[in-house]
């Protein structure tokens, strides 16, 4: 049988310098890159109307069971990571397709968010603009030791970000739903309320998978309590915030600012209102952007299809 590859939102055009995808060639795989976002569910479904396998890099492209049901060719979806929210993995089950993750970075979205949290602490992306335009020291930055961090969602991510806390002399605070108090002092954090950890956090940082349980876990209520010196990080997922709200904390003064490299709707696009916000620093979803990242995602995706072809599929996910 003839196959179609299709790697989804390659947006650097990089996936091949990360994994050998000849060699699919050379079985006589047909292998299609697409650099843009699909406008539409139809372009994409119009795109992959013959495609066997498909590549989606995270949760770029949405799969839900509407696209399954227009797309009778499809029989692998690999997605990049081991979880994806984007993807209906059960209706993909029911139309026969196999859905398979890859390993991934541990560290790429930790080291990020720490990225954003010095920069914006230390104002260096308006720094760096008005050393260029001619200007010399335009604004005062805050130190993070002795202040306190309020992570919300102690998980891998979590754990790792509340390790470089401690290492630049911050008081750590942690809360989930469920994080009980012995595993929130084991990653050298104390566990608090919701409410405590936005009232007493110079920062707080998102770190929770987006789930119906998550979605707008801050909101109006919360960015108030984080106060007028507080800063939000969100390296995790965009609906984790109430986006309106953000915006009007942002231009109304509830909060110091917010660094953020997750969004609503990604890409961002022209005219969204956290464009024009003040006291932001915005990156484009860089979080799992690594040279490191890449080669465990596009390599274990052509292990992924090499051991489907073989038919042995491997790392496969259900619902």
């Amino acid at each position: 049988m003839t196959h179609r590859l299709a790697i989804l939102d390659d947006y650097q055009d990089v996936a091949h310098g990360f994994a050998d995808f000849t060699a699919l060639e050379a079985e006589g795989v047909t292998v299609t890159s697409y650099r843009e976002p699909f406008t539409s569910r139809d372009a994409l479904v119009s795109a992959l109307a013959d495609t066997t396998m498909v590549i989606a890099m995270r949760e770029r492209t949405a799969f839900p069971r509407e696209v399954f049901e227009k797309l009778p060719s499809l029989e692998l979806l690999v997605t990049t990571g081991m979880a994806n929210a984007a993807i209906d993995v059960a209706a993909a089950a029911e139309h026969g397709v196999t859905v398979c993750g890859t390993p991934g970075s541990p560290t790429a979205a930790p080291e990020l968010t720490w990225a954003l949290l010095l920069a914006i602490a230390r104002h260096l992306p308006a720094e760096e603009s008005s050393l260029r335009a001619g200007t010399w020291q335009s604004t005062v930055g805050f130190e993070l030791a002795g202040k306190t961090l309020g992570i919300v969602g102690l998980g891998k991510i979590g754990r790792r970000v509340a390790a470089y806390g401690q290492a630049f002399g911050m008081d750590v605070v942690a809360w989930s739903q469920n994080l009980t108090a012995e595993a929130a002092k084991e990653a050298g954090a104390r566990l608090v309320s919701k409410e405590e950890l936005f009232t007493v956090a110079d920062v707080a940082t998102l770190h929770l998978r987006l789930s119906p349980r998550s979605e707008n876990t801050v909101g109006e209520a919360e960015l108030r309590l984080l106060g007028p010196e507080g800063i939000l990080v969100n390296t995790a997922r965009g609906p984790l915030v109430d986006q309106e709200a953000l915006v009007r904390a942002l231009n109304e003064g509830w909060i110091r600012g917010a660094a953020l490299d997750v969004f609503d709707q990604e890409p961002l696009q022209a005219g969204h209102p956290l464009l024009a916000a003040p006291n932001t620093l915005l990156s484009p979803h860089l979080g799992y952007v690594t040279q490191e990242s890449y080669r465990q995602f596009y390599g274990g995706a052509l292990e992924n299809i090499t051991a489907w072809l073989a038919g042995s599929p491997i790392r496969t996910l259900t619902a």
